[in-house]
C-alpha cells in the first residue's frame, strides 16, 4: 500500500470522506460499489467489480468470442480491459478505458463501426492502440446497471463486421449480464 499522507476522521455516522484527489485518480464516482478488506489494523476499500468476480469465466468467454470470430475480443469492466483475445491482446490488457469508451457504457447502447464506411473508431482504450479498421461494441447491463461491455475489433484494411458479428457480441453480454441477475 501507498501511503497519501491524508487523514480523515470518522463522523458519528461512520462515515469517511475520500479525498476528491483519490477519487479522480481511482476513477470512483458518485454510487460506485466499494468492496471492504479487514486484515488486523488494517482497512481496505477497493472498486468492486462485478464482472472481476467471474475471472475464469470471462477469461474463457474471450478466448471463446475470439475463435468464433476471428477477432480481438475484449471483456471489460467500466475501468478497464479485464481479458484479451486474439492478436494485439498484450496491447489491451489491464489498460484503462478512454473517455470515448466511458461514454458508450453510460449511454448504455451498442457501437459498430467501419472504418471503410466512414465511420469513426472509437479508442477503447487510453492511450488507443493503433490499426483499429473496425470495432462492435455492446454494454453489459445488468439490473439496468452498466457493469462493462464486450468488443470485438479488427485491424484488416477494408474490413466491415456484420450482424452476424453484432449478434454474437450482444450474446456475449447477455450471457455474462446473465450471470448477476
Amino acid at each position: 500500500m501507498k501511503a497519501t499522507g491524508i487523514v480523515r476522521r470518522i463522523d458519528e455516522l461512520g462515515r469517511v470522506v475520500i479525498p476528491k484527489e483519490i477519487r479522480r485518480t481511482l476513477r470512483i464516482k458518485e454510487g460506485d460499489p466499494l468492496e471492504i478488506f479487514t486484515d488486523r489494523d488494517e482497512l481496505m476499500l477497493k472498486k468492486y467489480s462485478p464482472i472481476a468476480t467471474l475471472e475464469g469465466f470471462s477469461e474463457a468467454t474471450a478466448k471463446s468470442l475470439n475463435q468464433l470470430s476471428g477477432k480481438l475480443s475484449i471483456i471489460c469492466d467500466t475501468d478497464g480491459v479485464l481479458h484479451a483475445s486474439g492478436e494485439g491482446k498484450k496491447d489491451l490488457e489491464g489498460r484503462l478505458l478512454s473517455p470515448e469508451m466511458d461514454r458508450i457504457l453510460k449511454e448504455r447502447r451498442s457501437y459498430v463501426a467501419n472504418l471503410s464506411d466512414q465511420e469513426s473508431i472509437v479508442p477503447v482504450t487510453n492511450p488507443a492502440i493503433d490499426g483499429v479498421t473496425a470495432q462492435i461494441i455492446v454494454p453489459i447491463v445488468s439490473n439496468g446497471d452498466c457493469i462493462g461491455a464486450v468488443a470485438i475489433l479488427s485491424k484488416s484494411d477494408g474490413e466491415k463486421l456484420d450482424s452476424n458479428l453484432l449478434n454474437l457480441v450482444r450474446l456475449t453480454a447477455d450471457i455474462l449480464a446473465n450471470h448477476f441477475e
